[in-house]
């Protein structure tokens, strides 16, 4: 049978359509209830979350960052300070199409190709949230050009701040160290402090800037600014001003620190001078050096490659990281050790140009005849001390070395200090044991007792260790050298007796102001006198009758000198060691001679420097800029000549 087709009217449909309706209505309400829901939930429940989420889209918080506290000396003369500057900086995080931006930038700014490159590694290198210098120091109309384009170049992070500046350069670079951007691992050791990401922020990073770092930050300020959707500025609505750091005031002379760094002039040394009554250092010049302006400024790649490629070591800090053999400038020092151990000063020692002991002939720098003490620190006679030591042995000359300074830990606030060597029998013996593959014997020779009792062998110094020595020499008080300008108490006499200082100071004024070694280097002040004691000391084994006069640079010996003035009552010790200067007479006693005459005779001072600077070729700056040339020509193949034509291309 068929199956009967139900017939379908009009009263069927309508009765279907209205079923369909309302399923379709009531899910229509169901997603209207839960859309209702929603909203309610968000408009009442969640209501201060989204509030806030909304007010931080609209509004930021920018920190400010602090003014670093001023470095000072003595008399209140800035050595660093703070100056306004317009910075560019590029925020990776925020950076889009990289490469068009700094095309951009270097057109604007004239970036070198140096700059440009410097730029990339950085990026490369850099965190997320770390910024990036682009350029420093800008006038304003490069700062606006940016500015007016910021638009167009997202990542770019303009910055009105404050910028390090050291008005003396190079010749506080070794004191006061540099500031420079906070590192990623600097910046995780602080809990990931936001200040130090903060565009322009810069932290100390060597010498005193690192060290006293607490003290020179202060406390950053606060921005709450107004910005649109796509982060542009509408206004700033409340500012909290920043705290400036504290001022740092140093026992340093600024204008004797300048002066001793000039004197030192092409050479490559240390110049130390110290208040003989209260250790304070006047000055500690260290060159040649680095501007410490370049490292805050961020330095170049090429500046950074001559630095480092120097054989006079300019990232060194030779007054307390280098150490030299003192060679006869402990001869005062050893004098006080005889006098201590019975020796009459009286009592002399023939001297036939060296002493002879066993088999081997230890030279003396000349045929001088009877020599008591007096004479023998005159004369520098080797001789001398070769035999007084001998008879007494040097580890009763170690305690003596040890009680004036030598091998001392100065608490200073310093990254770093080199303490030397003051070598004994039981010394040796440590050393042998410590490391049994050395070839050396173990136990203390006479050989060691000779050399070291002539400055020379086992025994390393710094230069503050000597100033240090010719301090309490001169004053006969238990001097310590002290950076800062602090108060302190009475500083105590030694425990010796006041006639062995007096013995050994006529001794070191015959060298300077009689028939001595340093004869040529008496102050040219009427009623003044200095004192003073020459040293030569070997830097490498040389063979008998040679000496260390001549060939390449790094093989001849170093010139050292410690001195004190006046003699009559000394106020001021000072030491200067001149590396591979090839002796004390001729190289570092006539740089003493000027910087004491520096602290009574400004004017004469000055004239003679003036003198030495032009046949030296300019002041540190101009020198410093022509070398960086003549590297940089060097570099690219060029002549000496085509370098000073004019810069080279590529230099800053």
């Amino acid at each position: 049978m068929r199956r009967r087709i139900p017939l379908v009217t009009e009263n069927s449909q309508g009765h279907s359509f209205t079923r369909r309706a309302l399923v379709l209505g009531a899910m229509q309400g169901g997603v209207a209830a839960l859309i209702a829901g929603r909203m309610a939930y968000l408009s009442i429940a969640e209501n201060e979350r989204y509030k806030l989420l909304s007010e931080s889209n609209r509004f930021q918080l920018v920190l400010v960052p602090p003014r670093r506290g001023w470095i000072v000396d003595r008399h209140g003369q800035p050595i660093a300070i703070n100056r306004s500057d317009y910075r560019i900086d590029l925020i990776p995080d925020q950076l889009k199409e990289s490469d068009r931006v700094i095309a951009e930038l270097t057109r604007l700014l004239a970036l070198s190709a140096d700059d440009v490159e410097r730029i990339r590694t950085d990026l490369s290198r850099a965190a997320g949230y770390q910024p990036v210098p682009v350029a420093e120091n800008l006038d304003f109309d490069k700062y606006a050009a940016v500015t007016l384009r910021l638009p167009e170049m997202p990542g770019v992070a303009p910055l009105r701040s404050f910028s390090r500046f050291y008005p003396d350069g190079a010749a506080v670079g070794q004191l006061v160290g540099y500031v420079g951007t906070a590192n990623k691992e600097e910046y995780e050791a602080t809990g990931k402090d936001p200040l130090l990401i903060t565009p322009g922020f810069k932290i100390g990073k060597d010498g005193l800037e690192k060290t006293m770092e607490k003290r020179l930050r202060g406390k950053p300020g606060a921005k709450r600014l107004e910005v649109t959707a796509r982060g542009r500025l509408v206004r700033e609505l409340a500012t909290v001003p920043d705290t400036s750091g504290g001022t740092l005031p140093l026992a340093i002379d600024a204008g004797l620190q300048t002066y001793a760094a000039r004197r030192l002039g092409t050479e490559s040394g240390s110049v130390i001078v110290l208040d003989c009554h209260t250790g304070d250092i006047l000055a500690m010049s260290s060159m040649p050096s680095f501007d410490p302006n370049s490292f805050s400024d961020g330095i170049s790649r090429n500046e950074w490659g001559m630095l480092s490629d120097d054989e006079r070591r300019p990232l060194v800090n030779k007054s307390l990281s280098a150490l030299y053999p003192p060679g006869s400038t402990i001869k005062p020092m050893g004098a006080m050790a005889l006098l201590g151990a019975g020796i009459d000063p009286e009592e002399t020692v023939s001297c036939p140009g060296g002493y002879q002991l066993g088999n081997r002939f230890f030279r003396c720098l000349g045929r001088h005849g009877p020599m008591n003490m007096h004479r023998a620190i005159a004369k520098s006679c080797n001789t001398y001390f070769y035999a007084m030591g001998h008879r007494v042995g040097y580890d009763v000359i170690a305690v003596m070395a040890r009680r004036l300074g030598l091998g001392e830990k100065y608490d200073l606030p310093v990254v770093s200090q080199s303490y030397g060597t003051v070598p004994d029998s039981a010394w040796k013996e440590r050393k042998y044991k410590q490391n049994p593959r050395l070839i050396e014997r173990p136990d203390w020779t006479q050989s060691d007792t000779l050399n070291a009792s002539i400055g020379q062998g086992y025994l390393l110094v710094n230069p503050l260790q000597l100033a240090v020595m010719a301090a309490r020499i001169a004053s006969g008080k238990n001097v310590s050298p002290r950076l800062l300008a602090t108060r302190q108490g009475a500083v105590p006499h030694l425990d010796m007796p006041p006639e062995h200082f007096e013995i050994v100071r006529k001794g070191m004024w015959e060298v300077v102001n009689g028939n001595g070694t340093a004869g040529r280097s008496r102050l040219p002040l009427e009623g003044i006198e200095m004192g003073g004691k020459t040293g030569t000391a070997q830097v490498r084994r040389i063979s008998a009758g040679q000496r260390g006069q001549g060939g390449d640079w790094k093989y001849r010996d170093h010139g050292l000198f410690v001195c004190f003035a006046p003699t009559s009552n000394p106020r001021y010790a000072a030491s200067v060691v001149i590396e591979h200067g090839m002796g004390g007479s001729r190289a570092a006693a006539p740089v003493a001679k000027d910087v004491l005459t520096y602290l009574y005779d400004k004017p004469k001072a000055m004239e003679a420097l003036t003198a030495l600077e032009e046949s030296w070729g300019g002041t540190i700056a101009e020198r410093m800029e022509r070398n960086g040339r003549l590297w940089l020509a060097a570099k690219q193949g060029k002549t000496p000549a085509e370098a000073e034509a004019g810069p080279a291309e590529g230099s800053e």
